[in-house]
């Protein structure tokens, strides 16, 4: 099945090794088993409460840990603010560092264009009688109309919603009745561990693992977005808005993150089923 990319906003993937790091300065001492669900949460909101940019986190519910992962903008200052935030539930927070910088990037797609931009297409959906597709949010924030070429001579159509930051998804309508916009994915959410492929304009298609689920990210230089998929998977500027799957399932659509696919990455991806929501639209 092929699948159709057109990206604008780059997202800035890419995530050499991942390696665990210990908070500066005296450390709490780890909880001798799993948090409980209180400190989980209370530990969780320190994290968000610090405000430190360049980190990302979700809950592994399992491990009983908030797992933090900080770029290399976050200095160890940045990290001793987020254990003092936490506290006594300090113990309850797992960080790693991630050598690149999370943000997203804009880029020059099989790609979608516009105002001298380039992402990449999601996900075909519809209303009625009505074609649209799914991107990223902050392309669909700095472009009004999109193109199919970089001439910005083929019309695609308008962009009829964006959220960016707290969500990252944009719908686009086709206006240019010529073009095709094949369908045959379904919605679904993603499941740690699962096997996922991602498809991108600068890129292609790239596989992986979901790492988390529930992820919120404070990329570097602005905005944060909440209920975040996390991957291993890698991405580069341009990609931003493309597909994330497994076989026909729709999972998500690229938001941000650091690397590239030289040296690997780590992603994060607006889930499909909220954006579907939102717009009232549905796959096909």
């Amino acid at each position: 099945m092929r699948i159709k990319r057109t990206r604008l906003l780059a997202v800035a993937a890419g995530l050499a090794a991942v390696t665990a790091l210990g908070l500066p300065g005296a450390q709490a001492a780890p909880a001798p088993g799993p948090a409980s669900a209180a400190q989980l949460a209370r530990a969780e909101s320190a994290v968000d409460a610090a405000g430190v940019g360049g980190t990302a986190w979700y809950v592994d519910k399992a491990a009983g840990r908030v797992v933090v992962t900080a770029d290399s903008t976050v200095s160890d200052a940045g990290l001793a603010k987020i254990r003092a935030a936490a506290g006594n539930d300090a113990g309850a927070l797992r960080v790693q560092r991630d050598p690149g910088v999370f943000k997203p990037l804009l880029g020059a797609g099989d790609a979608i264009y516009g105002n001298g931009y380039r992402c990449s297409l999601g996900f075909n959906v519809r209303s009625g009688s009505t074609y649209y597709f799914l991107t990223a949010g902050h392309c669909g924030n700095v472009v009004n109309t999109w193109y199919a070429n970089s001439a910005q001579s083929t019309l695609i159509g308008a962009t009829a919603g964006s959220s960016f930051p707290g969500n990252d998804y944009a719908l686009v309508r086709y206006d240019n009745t010529s073009l095709a916009h094949p369908g045959g994915f379904t919605a679904a959410d993603a499941y740690v561990g699962e096997s996922v492929k991602r498809s991108g304009s600068t890129t292609g298609t790239r596989s992986g693992t979901v790492t988390g689920l529930n992820a919120t990210v404070r990329y570097s230089g602005g905005g944060t977005v909440k209920g975040m998929i996390q991957t291993n998977v890698c991405a580069e500027p341009g990609d931003s808005g493309g597909a994330l799957y497994d076989g026909t399932k729709a999972l998500g659509l690229t938001s941000g993150g650091s690397g590239n696919c030289s040296t690997g990455g780590t992603t994060f991806y607006q889930p499909v089923p909220e954006a579907l929501a939102k717009y009232g639209v549905s796959l096909y």
